[in-house]
């Protein structure tokens, strides 16, 4: 089939690609209408997908169509305007789609929605069994239903959609990218170091330094927020260290940037902003960890801008002798006052918040602008006096080289300058509170990035290039004729500022933290901007850090912490979380002094860009098809180049520091990953295991099998594996941690109905395997037969070299009550296995293994449980409800002694209930379902290696020996010989078993298996076969003839006589096994065989039932005759 893509095709205006009209129920064709639900059905001329710079997806439509479409396809988001004219969820009705009816849904964006989506209700598609059998008369299918289960999610996701609903309607506040991201963003990037810590920066570091330190760390950062664009959409220098110490600010920001793009354009992106990034992405082990760190690092940051904020304020008391106590008690109680209104701005909610933020920013531009202004008014003496004579080629070239001093260094002024650049998570953290976070974080963050970066090396050389390091503040201060300087740029200028070398001095970029406010035009606008940019930087991480918290708590991942996931009000506002970092927050502002606070967070972000960037790299590396980000422009070894550089960061700014925090991630690692949260987020840690399970496998097929790797790898056929326990713990003793086992179940009976109770139940009844610690898969099939299901099993099982090569099963106990058939089913279960050259393994227990029976009553017990704990709220509510006095009181208490006394009639029905069914059940079935998963005292395991079938008899025995509950029993070795050479047949046997490096506690030649056993014995194995006898040879030949016509599946005379010596076997070795191995914990015997065609079902039935009848467990096991054991090394 093909198609012509060109632009004429549609050109006919009739010539509908597609139309969809309400067809009203029928299957009479003459009493079929058609309802016009449209009277111009959208008319698609051409679709292209080649310019994604404008449109992902550009449609053509007719004319005067166009505007009904436009809202349509943003995110999915559902509005009036693309409301479809067929779209209902009242009616039931077919589509006509290409030209013919059919309840084949076209593709609609509702059918893909999560459970929970805010955006518009989750809608399900007809399933493909709807479409796929005959419809049933009078029923139609509506596509307006609201699936109840998807993707693991429970109904209750759809209360949460319509309470989302709800919340939408009274007026939840959503922001769009410039109000909330790119202002937030700004605002948090121009913090407290522009204002009063750039000019110390670049006077340390110099101007060259200093804008690599900032282009560093936006580098760094703009990888970062790339890459978690990506998502979210699915070297040292010398010469001017200031400028390089802003540049590699930059770069971290810059590097993180790019990855946070990548990563908030691969799908939704809702509430917690890093912390969602990340666990989306590498799950919640990882998310867990850097979630917790990343929200304590916001917590701090809120103290570092406060105390900024406080460092202004108490200069401003100095400078006017108004100190309350001294310098540092009073940044203590400025910085307690200032935090304690900005929690009170946050808890009146986002909306404020968000006003608050508008005005910061306004004041933070004008004072910016101020400042620029300030560099090029003329001068004064004072001014001069404090080191400032406006631009300068000499003082650019004297600030240009480092000068650090006081123990500092390249990387702990960067160390300092960090957090400035730790401000582009700021639009990311409030992701909930964003109405489009897939556009607006990239867009906001990006550009955010660009401008602040530009405003910082602005600044930096602006301030290095018209003040000087050192100045005395003194007017006085000016070179005199005749008299010697130093030759540096103020000596030029006419100012000595010698003294500074040998005595400290309070202005300069080196000494006066509040440069910008003298060079600015109007002062009090630099410090209106110190407030503006602390307070704002404040205010967001103080929002940051509950949001992140409280999206970590909702998760649940840390149980004791879910407390603070409650939040309030029509915003979901984390009020107890707002506490929880007010806490931390004046925790830290205790401490008073800025340039301790900031390196202690600068680890905790960089640990948080680092795994960003990661994040990114590692969906890339995974390859996974659900790795679609809309946002291009990232690369995933630049990603990962940024997760290096962000951990060698933290290592060169505190190598102690960077320790610490990775110590306390790895700690939070592991914890999650011991808790293991029940949790599905589609990570790229689970594609990765893919990946890797899948180049193993494959791998695995181009090595040869040899002996001394052979392992059994089992199918067992438990069923439902809950209801036969005790088949699965001893297969699962062998092979945990060794070989592969499935359990498996064949559903028979009506195909529709097994299929539709096999895929039902296939998710339940692995975790359930999961969840009990066994180490298997569970594989089910339906089929006419069990043994043709179990046909299947053998066959297609496995992959690659992991296929089985030994089946397991339990011994049919109630083969006698069984019919015929399913005799033959089971028996020719063995052939097969044999024909296919399986081992097989039949274990027979004295109780059996189906528990079904015991887990029935269990359930009912637990439905009566429910009902009376849900009776006794009932009745607690009403106690609480009852009237304090009056008539009303009087008849409610009436009615509680009446439900009191109904309650007593529960109790004692449930009482008379549970002790029928404790009368009825089997305690020893009970505890004979779980025997193999108690450790085994001392005992022995006793094998009756009769026959070599390759080693599996003896293999199986020995691998029990070596598991923690098998460990105390010894192994003891049953064989046949002659009675001439007992002493050389137990040498011969000891020699085998030492080359094979087993160890045994005894071997034990049985002489007297082939003599006849007791007439007692005989004639029970003659009395359990009377009934299946056909007795032919006491007819006459056509009544013989007949019979066997009728019963095929009897023994005959015949067979009886050609088989009495193998029967007599059978007999005596049970004699002998109740002889020598009565006491055994286990025992292991070769599994007799019967030709296919020549022994009857119920003779070989007879054979294995007297053989393992009243013993201990019992394993009858018969490998597939190749060697499974080598003594070669």
């Amino acid at each position: 089939m093909s198609m012509n893509n060109s632009p004429n095709v549609f050109l006919d205006p009739n010539a509908n690609r597609f139309q969809v009209n309400i067809i009203n129920e029928s299957h009479d064709n003459s009493e079929t209408s058609q309802e016009d639900v449209g009277s111009d059905p959208p008319h698609y001329e051409e679709t292209s997908f080649t310019d994604e710079t404008h449109n992902r997806l550009r449609i053509s439509y007719r004319p005067g169509k166009r505007e009904l479409y436009d809202n349509f396809l943003q995110n999915g988001e559902k509005t009036e305007a693309s409301l479809h004219p067929y779209d209902t969820h009242t009616k039931m009705y077919y589509l006509q789609t290409f030209g013919h009816n059919t309840v084949d849904p076209v593709p609609k964006i509702d059918y893909y929605r999560n459970t929970g989506s805010v955006s518009g209700n989750k809608l399900s598609r007809p399933s493909l069994l709807e479409i796929h059998e005959q419809l049933a008369k009078n029923i139609a299918v509506s596509t307006g239903s609201v699936e109840r289960v998807a993707n693991g999610e429970s109904s209750a996701g759809d209360e949460t959609a319509v309470s989302k609903e709800e919340e939408n309607k009274t007026g939840l506040v959503k922001f769009g990218w410039v109000k909330g991201v790119l202002v937030r963003c700004m605002l948090n990037i121009w913090g407290v170091m522009l204002f009063i810590r750039l000019s110390w920066i670049v006077g340390q570091a110099g101007i060259g330094l200093g804008v690599i330190i900032i282009l560093l760390a936006t580098m760094v950062t703009s990888i970062t927020g790339l890459s978690t664009s990506a998502i979210a959409t699915n070297g040292f220098v010398r010469g001017g260290l200031g400028i390089i110490v802003i540049g590699l600010s930059v770069v971290v920001t810059t590097l993180t940037g790019i990855s946070m793009s990548a990563i908030c354009t691969n799908g939704v992106v809702r509430g917690g902003g890093a912390y969602y990034l990340i666990s989306r992405s590498l799950g919640p082990e990882f998310g867990g960890s850097i979630g917790l760190i990343f929200a304590f690092a916001n917590a701090v940051a809120v103290a570092m801008y406060v105390v900024g904020f406080a460092e202004t304020v108490v200069e401003l008391l100095k400078e006017s002798a108004t100190l309350m106590v001294d310098e540092s008690n009073d940044i203590r109680i400025i910085g307690t006052i200032t935090v304690v209104c900005l929690l009170g701005i946050s808890v009146a909610g986002m909306e404020w918040e968000a006003k608050a933020q508008v005005i910061l920013l306004v004041v933070l531009l004008v004072a910016i602008a101020n400042f620029f202004i300030g560099t090029v008014i003329p001068t004064n003496n004072e001014k001069k006096a404090r080191g400032f004579f406006n631009y300068q080629a000499s003082i650019f070239a004297e600030n240009f080289g480092p000068d650090f001093r006081s123990g500092e260094g390249f990387f702990s002024v960067f160390a300092i300058f960090f957090p400035a650049a730790t401000g582009i998570l700021a639009g990311a953290n409030i992701s909930g509170d964003l109405k489009d976070p897939q556009s607006a974080i990239p867009k906001g963050t990006m550009l955010a990035i660009l401008i602040t970066t530009v405003a910082y090396i602005g600044v930096a050389i602006c301030a290095a290039s018209c003040v000087v390091r050192d100045a005395t503040g003194n007017i006085n201060d000016t070179v005199v004729p005749g008299m010697s300087c130093n030759g540096s740029s103020a000596c030029s200028l006419g100012y000595d500022f010698s003294r500074c070398a040998s005595q400290p001095c309070d202005y300069g970029l080196m000494n006066n933290f509040q440069v910008m406010s003298m060079v600015s035009g109007f002062g009090p606008l630099i410090t209106a901007g110190i407030f503006s940019a602390t307070l704002s930087s404040a205010l967001a991480s103080l929002v940051s850090a509950p949001k992140v918290f409280q999206a970590l708590c909702k998760d649940n991942i840390y149980k004791g912490l879910h407390f603070f996931a409650k939040g309030y009000g029509k915003n979901n506002e984390p009020i107890r979380g707002y506490v929880l970092t007010f806490v931390i927050a004046m925790a830290f502002i205790l401490i008073a002094e800025l340039n301790t606070i900031a390196p202690i967070i600068s680890n905790f972000f960089l640990a948080s860009y680092a795994l960003i960037n990661f994040s990114c790299f590692h969906a890339s590396y995974a390859k996974s098809p659900g790795w679609r980000p809309a946002f291009r422009y990232y690369n995933m070894w630049v990603s990962l180049f940024g997760a290096l550089l962000c951990c060698g960061v933290m290592f060169v700014i505190n190598w102690w520091a960077a320790l610490i925090t990775y110590a306390i991630e790895l700690f939070l690692y592991i914890y999650v990953t011991y808790k293991k949260p029940e949790v599905n987020w589609g990570s790229s840690t689970q594609a990765l295991y893919y990946i890797n399970a899948l180049d193993s496998a494959l791998a695995l097929t181009t090595v040869e099998d040899h002996v001394k790797n052979f392992r059994p790898q089992c199918i067992a056929l438990t069923g439902a594996p809950m209801i036969r326990p005790a088949l699965l713990d001893i297969t699962h003793t062998f092979t945990k941690n060794n070989g592969l086992c499935i359990c498996c179940e064949v559903y028979t009976g009506p195909r529709k109905l097994c299929v539709k109770e096999m895929n039902s139940g296939m998710a339940k009844k692995q975790d359930w395997l999961t969840k009990n610690k066994r180490k298997a898969f569970y594989a089910a099939v339906a089929a006419e037969s069990f043994r043709d299901g179990v046909k299947s099993l053998l066959q297609a099982s496995g992959l690659g070299r992991m296929k089985p090569n030994t089946l397991v099963i339990g011994f049919k106990k109630d083969w006698r009550n069984a019919t015929a058939t399913q005799v033959e089913n089971y028996v020719g279960v063995i052939h097969d296995a044999f024909d296919f050259e399986l081992g097989m393994i039949i274990v027979r227990i004295s109780q059996g293994f189906d528990i079904s029976q015991v887990l029935q009553v269990q359930e009912e017990l637990e439905k009566l449980e429910q009902e009376r704990l849900a009776l006794e709220a009932t009745i607690k509510e009403n106690d609480f409800e009852e009237g304090k006095s009056g008539i009303c009181g009087f008849f409610r208490k009436a009615s509680t002694l009446n439900i009191s006394r109904h309650e007593t009639k529960k109790e004692s029905t449930i009482n008379t209930i549970q002790s029928m069914h404790v009368g009825e059940f089997n305690q020893k079935l009970l505890e004979a379902s779980t025997q193999f998963k108690k450790k085994q005292g001392k005992g022995t395991i006793d094998i009756w290696w009769l026959f070599d079938d390759g080693g599996l008899t003896i293999l199986i025995p020995y691998i029990l020996t070596i598991r923690k509950k098998w460990k105390n029993c010894k192994l003891r070795i049953f064989t046949g010989g002659k009675v001439n050479r007992i002493e050389e047949e137990k040498l011969v046997m000891a020699s085998l078993l030492s080359k094979f490096r087993i160890k045994f506690a005894d071997i034990n030649i049985i002489c007297d298996i082939n003599i006849k056993p007791h007439k007692e014995s005989w004639k029970f194995f003659e009395e359990m076969i009377e009934p299946y006898r056909l007795h032919e040879s006491c007819k006459d030949i056509t009544t013989a003839e007949k019979l066997k016509r009728e019963t095929p599946w009897k023994i005959t005379d015949a067979e009886l006589e050609a088989f009495k010596e193998k029967s007599y076997r059978q007999v005596r070795l049970n004699e002998l096994l109740q002889e020598h191995s009565r006491a055994a914990n286990l025992i292991v015997l070769s599994l007799p065989v019967a030709r296919k065609g020549v022994v009857s079902d119920y003779l070989y039935m007879a054979w294995l039932e007297i053989l393992s009848k009243n013993l201990p467990p019992i394993l009858m096991v018969r490998g597939n005759h190749k060697n499974v054991l080598t003594f070669y090394s």
